[in-house]
Formats: C-alpha cells, sequence, structure tokens
C-alpha cells in the first residue's frame, strides 16, 4: 500500500468510517474552497492538535456512536476540592463547599464545550486556536494573546473541542461564511424524506431523529440524539454522560455551550438557574458587549434575568446547560456565535472568518477575566466539623 493510502487509511479509522458527509444536492452551493489556514473546522484539525500537546493532559472521555473519539485538552493542576458530597446534596446540606471547596489557594476552573450541534463549526475552530494558544502563545494566524496566555496559566481550563464528532463528520461544509443560512439549516437541522426542512425549532419535535429523515442533520449524533436535549436524568447519549461526569469531576466555576446561529453575537441565559447565576451571567454579556463594542464586532443585547415560566406552557427549556450547572454548580451558560450566513434581506456576511476566531478568542479571555476577578468562594463555616478523608 502506497504511504498516502496507509495516511488516508489511518485517518478514517482515527475519525470513524460511519455517517460519512452528506451528498450535496444539485442546487446546493459548493463547498468554500480555499478557506484561511487558521480555519481548523476540521475533526483532522481537532486531532492534530491534540497530537501537538505539551504543555496540557489530553483525554479520551467518550466514544461516539460512529466510532470516534471525544476528546479533552485540561491545562492547569487539578487542585483538592476535598468533595464530599455531590453538588445537588452539598446544596441541601445548605453549602455547596461540601461539594468543592474553593477558596484563595485554589485556581478558578473553566470548562469550554465545543458545539454540540456539528454543523456549528464556529466553536471548534475558536477552541482549536486556544489550544495553540495555550501551547504556543499564539494562534494560528501569529498573532500573539499575552493577556490571554497569562490567563489561561492563572487557571485549570478544560477545553472539550468537539463533543458531537459525528454531527460534524456529516456536514460537508467546514464554513458557511457568505452561504445561504438556508443551506445552514439544511445540513443543520436535516430535513424529511420529502426533501421540506425540519428547521428551528421543528429540529427538536421529534427526538431522537429517527424516521421521517431524509438528511440526518448534523444537530445530532449517528443515534439521532441532539446532546443539547438529552435525557440528562438517564443519558442515552455516551458523549452526553461522558460531559457531565467530566463537569461533575472538574465542578468549573464557568462553563460555556459554544454554538452558532445567522444573528450577532450573543450570551443566552440558562433556564432553571439561581437568579443569581443569571445576574452574574448578566454581568459577563455586559463585559463582553464592551469589550467587542471596543474591537468593532458585532454583539446582541444584554438579556436581563427572568423568570422561568412564569405562565402555564411550559416554554423554558431545561436544557444541557442547565444540566452543567446543577451537577457542578457552575455559572453555566451558552454563547451563540455568528456563521456569517447571507440572506435576501442581509447579503453581505455579518463576520469574517478572522473576525469570527477574534470573537471566539475575546470569550475565552474575557470568560478567564471574569472568574479571576469575580470569583465565589466555597468555604466551610467550620473547618473542625468537614468529614475527615
Amino acid at each position: 500500500m502506497q504511504p498516502l493510502a496507509i495516511l488516508a487509511l489511518s485517518l478514517a479509522l482515527a475519525l470513524g468510517a460511519t455517517g460519512v458527509r452528506a451528498q450535496l444536492g444539485d442546487a446546493d452551493p459548493a463547498p468554500p474552497r480555499h478557506l484561511p489556514r487558521f480555519w481548523t473546522a476540521g475533526l483532522e484539525d481537532v486531532e492534530r492538535e491534540i497530537r501537538s500537546v505539551v504543555k496540557g493532559s489530553v483525554e479520551t472521555i467518550a466514544v461516539s456512536p460512529g466510532g470516534r473519539p471525544v476528546r479533552s485538552v485540561i491545562y492547569g493542576e487539578a487542585d483538592d476540592l476535598h468533595s464530599q458530597a455531590n453538588y445537588g446534596s452539598a446544596v441541601g446540606a445548605g453549602n455547596a463547599a461540601y461539594y468543592a471547596r474553593k477558596d484563595a489557594t485554589t485556581k478558578p476552573v473553566i470548562l469550554l464545550l465545543g458545539p454540540v450541534h456539528g454543523q456549528e463549526i464556529e466553536g471548534i475552530v475558536g477552541l482549536v486556536n486556544l489550544v495553540h494558544v495555550a501551547e504556543t502563545g499564539k494562534d494560528h494566524r501569529g498573532r500573539e494573546w499575552p493577556q490571554l496566555a497569562r490567563r489561561l496559566a492563572s487557571a485549570r481550563v478544560v477545553i472539550v473541542p468537539c463533543p458531537n464528532p459525528d454531527g460534524r463528520a456529516r456536514c460537508p461544509y467546514d464554513s458557511f461564511v457568505g452561504l445561504p443560512t438556508r443551506t445552514m439549516t439544511k445540513y443543520g437541522q436535516g430535513t424529511r424524506r420529502d426533501g421540506s426542512l425540519w428547521d428551528w425549532p421543528g429540529a427538536k419535535a421529534l427526538h431522537p431523529m429517527k424516521g421521517d429523515v431524509g438528511i440526518l442533520g448534523a444537530y445530532f449524533n449517528d443515534d439521532g440524539v441532539n446532546l443539547m436535549h438529552d435525557d440528562f436524568f438517564l443519558p442515552m447519549a455516551r458523549e452526553t454522560e461522558a460531559i457531565l461526569r467530566l463537569a461533575r469531576r472538574e465542578a468549573p466555576d464557568m462553563a460555556v455551550s459554544l454554538h452558532s446561529h445567522e444573528q450577532p453575537p450573543v450570551v443566552l441565559q440558562a433556564s432553571y438557574v439561581p437568579d443569581f447565576m443569571k445576574e452574574r451571567i448578566r454581568d459577563l454579556s455586559a463585559r463582553l458587549k464592551s469589550r467587542f463594542d471596543q474591537q468593532g464586532l458585532p454583539y446582541g443585547s444584554v438579556v436581563a434575568p427572568q423568570a422561568d415560566d412564569p405562565r402555564p406552557g411550559p416554554r423554558s427549556s431545561f436544557n444541557l446547560t442547565s444540566a452543567l450547572h446543577h451537577v457542578s454548580g457552575a455559572m453555566a451558560f451558552t454563547f451563540e456565535c455568528s456563521h456569517g450566513t447571507v440572506s435576501e434581506e442581509s447579503p453581505a456576511p455579518l463576520v469574517s472568518h478572522s473576525q469570527i476566531l477574534d470573537i471566539q478568542l475575546a470569550l475565552y479571555e474575557e470568560m478567564l477575566g471574569f472568574a479571576l476577578e469575580n470569583r465565589l468562594l466555597w468555604v466551610l463555616p467550620d473547618a473542625g466539623r468537614q468529614i475527615a478523608r
């Protein structure tokens, strides 16, 4: 066998053989060619970057239904948090410190969860470049990020670049900048057998996504599970269970679930979390808006905390972001980046490839800054009463 063929076979085995990329229809635009070198959106980019990790540690936390590894990369030594109860039980006892003691001697922990929807590739680009910053001080453009590098060195940072490799593998596009929003929707949420779009939020009306399926959208893993709306008390997907176990173990101060849409970037509040956490998320959102304004980057509205389902419905969803809080006490939120798609109403891309990377890395820098400057400490009131380890 020729060396190139061996390399191709090895890569195919590493990325998994099932769930190949969806075939494009005749009316679909061709995938963009000659993307910038820093645009590290593919599974092969994730694996290549992970192989270069020296300063951090790498762990395979799950294997997808399609046989693809889900990796985590961690920077910063773990502190002994003297956990003696799970988070819910500790709160029931009146003090989250029974779950994880956090004081001036322990580092803040940040969990950066890449896109659980495989077509929302902007977060993969951001996290692969973040790993490169952690290793070299520079992103893949060669741009230095000294403040981000310093903040990374002051915390424990847990990165899951691609929690849904099955969905990413099936998406035929590596970028949606300048492409029609409808194209992203077609291959993101998928189609019915008659070719009609499931669309949003219709794609959530059938779960797991099985049966009336033409194109299985990249929203889902190969079993049709949307990780964002899994059964969190009895997870259907190995990937979901692994994410929750990781959060339970790490007790992050802050956790973000990275997503993308066709609108300006924005922080979204989680539902069914404490009001004080929603206030902190609003404060972070305001901080991000100020940062983005200074850099000339778009940003949506700073959403004030709101009550969940004040009237009969229900309408508010307990989703993966909510579950991350309840398993770990994290300040958990969703961040929606911009795809840069276009429509008849807005024929010009909202953002460029380089701006998307700036949005991602600025988000991580401000998250770290907020955690370092505004940390919530969990301390036992009487150290003499703690259970001996």
